[in-house]
C-alpha cells in the first residue's frame, strides 16, 4: 500500500500503459521489502519541463525515461553523466539529495547501453569484430550504437531519414578506441545487408501493430544472423519471424528491459535487486497482456 512515506519512482513517456516496468520495479521493491512506489507517468510532447519540474516538487526518488522523450529531457536537468551526454540520451532520473537539506540535483543518465550489451552477451552473442546493422535514429539507436562500439563491433546506422541517422554517426565517430560508424538510409539497405547482428530500436510491430515490420518489404533478411529486438510486447515480433526464417537466432528486448531496470533501481536505492524476481514479474504482466488480448 502507498503510504505518505513511500518512497516514490516513476516512468516519463507517451504512452506508456504498454511497460511492464512498474510490475518489475514494484516486485523488486517488494522482494526487498521496501516502501517503495513505482508509477507510470503519461506526458504528453510538450509538457517534459513540466513533467520533470513535477519529480523535483513532489520528491520523486527518480524516474525512468522512455520513448519519446529520452533526449527532449536532457535540458531540464541539473547534469548528465558522461555516457548520456555522449549518448545523447537519459533513459534514468535519479533525485540527488542536497548535502544542506535543500531540494537537490535531478542527475540524468543512461542504463539503456549496458543493459542492451549485457542481455547480448547472455544471449551467447560477443559483438566485438562483427557487422552490427541498427535501425532506427532516436535515443535507443544511440545507446546501442554506443554499446555495440565500445565492444569493438563495426556499427551502421539505417533509418528513413538519413540525417538523424548521420548525426548519431557523427557523434559518436570521436569516440576514441572504436570503429567509425556510417549512416545509410532504410532504401540503400542492401548496401549494409550482409550483417551478423540486426537490431531494432525502433517501435514499428510494437503491440497493438504486431503485423508490421521495420524491415523493408521485398529486402532479403541476412542468413543466420542474429536479431535483437528490443520490443517485447509482442513476445515475438514480425522482424523476429523474418530472422527466424532466415536462419537466424532471435531475442526481444525483455533482458535488456530487466538488467536496465536493475541499474536504474540501484542508482535510486542504493540496493541490487534479484533480477529473477524483475523478469518473473516483467514475464507475467507479458502474459497477462497477452490473455487480455486473446
Amino acid at each position: 500500500m502507498v503510504s505518505g512515506s513511500s518512497t516514490l519512482l516513476g516512468l516519463l513517456g507517451w504512452p506508456v500503459s504498454h511497460s511492464f516496468s512498474p510490475a518489475m520495479h514494484n516486485a523488486a521493491a517488494a522482494a526487498l521489502g521496501l516502501d517503495v512506489a513505482y508509477v507510470p507517468l503519461a506526458v504528453a510532447p510538450g509538457q517534459v519541463g513540466a513533467a520533470v519540474g513535477g519529480l523535483r516538487a513532489l520528491g520523486f526518488r527518480g524516474a525512468n525515461v522512455t520513448i519519446p522523450h529520452k533526449q527532449t529531457v536532457i535540458p531540464y536537468l541539473d547534469r548528465v553523466d558522461e555516457a548520456a551526454r555522449i549518448i545523447g540520451a537519459v533513459n534514468t532520473i535519479t533525485h540527488e539529495a542536497a548535502a544542506d537539506g535543500g531540494p537537490g540535483q535531478l542527475l540524468g543518465s543512461n542504463t539503456d547501453h549496458a543493459g542492451f550489451l549485457a542481455d547480448l552477451r547472455a544471449a551467447g552473442f560477443e559483438p566485438a569484430g562483427r557487422d552490427c546493422l541498427i535501425l532506427g535514429s532516436g535515443g535507443s539507436a544511440r545507446a546501442v550504437a554506443y554499446a555495440l562500439l565500445g565492444a569493438g563491433a563495426a556499427v551502421t546506422l539505417t533509418a528513413r531519414r538519413l540525417a538523424p541517422a548521420a548525426a548519431i554517426a557523427a557523434d559518436l565517430a570521436a569516440l576514441p578506441g572504436r570503429r567509425r560508424p556510417r549512416a545509410i538510409l532504410l532504401s540503400d539497405l542492401r548496401a549494409g545487408s550482409g550483417a551478423d547482428l540486426v537490431v531494432n530500436t525502433t517501435p514499428v510491430g510494437m503491440h497493438p501493430q504486431e503485423s508490421s515490420s521495420p524491415w523493408p518489404a521485398g529486402f532479403a533478411f541476412p542468413r543466420n544472423a542474429f536479431c535483437y529486438d528490443l520490443i517485447y510486447s509482442p513476445a515475438r515480433t514480425r522482424l523476429m519471424q523474418q530472422a527466424a526464417a532466415a536462419g537466424g537466432q532471435i531475442r526481444n528486448g525483455l533482458g535488456m528491459l530487466v538488467r536496465q531496470g536493475a541499474l536504474s533501481f540501484e542508482r535510486w536505492l542504493g540496493l541490487a535487486p534479484d533480477l529473477a524476481v524483475m523478469e518473473a514479474a516483467a514475464r507475467a504482466a507479458q502474459q497477462a497482456r497477452k490473455t487480455r488480448a486473446e
